[in-house]
């Protein structure tokens, strides 16, 4: 369900100059990183690349979201950390991403610690975005 303009609590502002090759920074100067292809992709691999941005965004949300809903259903996951590993390859389009997002929860049982996972998965605002456009896997 998507909210409103109305609705909005914050908003993130970056600019990118010279798009993946180049410079990406927050208005508030908190973010300030140098952008290059990686090695795999053909570039320099020497600055960090969306894709990378991209996984520790969604792994920080998932985690908050993993928290909501584990203060929901009563479980500890405190020592827990959250994964995402996001990838880049050619689709028919041209290219597309793929995300499989896994998480360790060490005061959990394998059967909790999936459920968690799931109903993260369904809490997580990166997850609502992504929801029909990638792949988006639970591991």
């Amino acid at each position: 369900m998507s909210i409103q303009q109305t609705d909005v609590l914050y908003t993130a502002v970056a600019t990118a100059e010279n798009g993946r090759d180049g410079r990406v920074a927050t208005d508030d100067g908190r973010l300030d990183v140098v952008v290059n292809p990686p090695k795999e992709m053909g570039g320099s691999g020497t600055g960090t690349n969306p894709e990378q941005l991209f996984a520790a965004g969604y792994s920080a949300c998932f985690q908050g979201a993993l928290g909501v809903v584990a203060r929901q259903e009563k479980a500890d996951i405190s020592g827990s950390t959250v994964t995402a590993k996001v990838g880049i390859g050619k689709n028919a389009d041209g290219f597309g991403l793929i995300v499989e997002i896994s998480a360790e929860i060490p005061n959990a049982d394998p059967t909790t610690a999936r459920a968690l996972l799931e109903k993260a998965h369904q809490v997580c605002p990166y997850s609502k975005a992504t929801a029909g456009n990638i792949t988006v896997t639970l591991t």
